[in-house]
């Protein structure tokens, strides 16, 4: 896989529920995860994520030891696939700005390239969730978030590893007014990236009651 792509691969992947959790921020956004341009990100679309890759993981481990193994793997789960979700609409908001459009054939033209350096569809898959942690029904979702992240660097005249693609992606998340709820951490604007809050009182309960956080 070219570096470029492998880098763009990370952007929304590898960059990660809280049911009890009613609150975001100061209370301003009862039952949000986190809000982005002023809409939510709901913690029960946070759970529902989750859960897909955590249903997608049982699938294809049926070991209870190796499943056990993948649940440490991927201990962080939640606020990673938070990261993904919040970090997906900063791309895809930079792109918009820039006029960016993706079409339907070039997703699947890129995910046939895909499918034959993995072997097949069902390995493409497989790699998708253990690498990147993308459930298979959101493989296309994300194809499409990698293009966007290529065309845009093109645009830029740089590529995705590069300070010129991170500034652009920084000036979408200063536009997009992102909260997170305290729980999962704040968002670095300048890094586009989710960060730990320093509250170590803060206990994650589903962490503790469901062991998928």
């Amino acid at each position: 896989m070219h570096r470029r792509r492998r880098t763009a691969l990370l952007l929304t992947a590898a960059i990660a529920a809280a049911p009890l959790l009613t609150a975001c921020g100061d209370d301003a956004h009862p039952g949000a995860a986190a809000v982005v341009d002023g809409r939510r990100i709901t913690v029960a679309q946070l759970e529902d994520r989750v859960d897909e890759i955590r249903a997608a993981q049982r699938a294809t481990v049926r070991d209870e030891a190796q499943y056990a193994q993948a649940i440490n793997r991927t201990g962080s789960l939640t606020r990673d696939t938070l990261h993904s979700m919040v970090l997906d609409e900063v791309l895809h908001h930079a792109a918009r700005q820039a006029g960016i459009t993706v079409t339907r054939k070039e997703i699947q033209h890129m995910r046939a390239g895909l499918e034959q350096q993995a072997g097949g569809a069902r390995e493409l898959e497989t790699v998708w969730l253990q690498q990147y942690g993308i459930a298979p029904g959101r493989l296309e979702d994300n194809l499409r978030l990698q293009l966007e992240a290529q065309k845009l660097a093109q645009r830029l005249g740089t590529d995705t590893g590069r300070p010129a693609f991170w500034k652009a992606l920084s000036k979408s998340s200063a536009e997009l007014d992102i909260d997170l709820n305290p729980r999962y951490g704040t968002w670095d604007v300048e890094k586009s990236s989710r960060v730990d809050a320093d509250t170590p009182w803060v206990r994650d309960v589903t962490a503790a009651t469901r062991g998928t956080a």
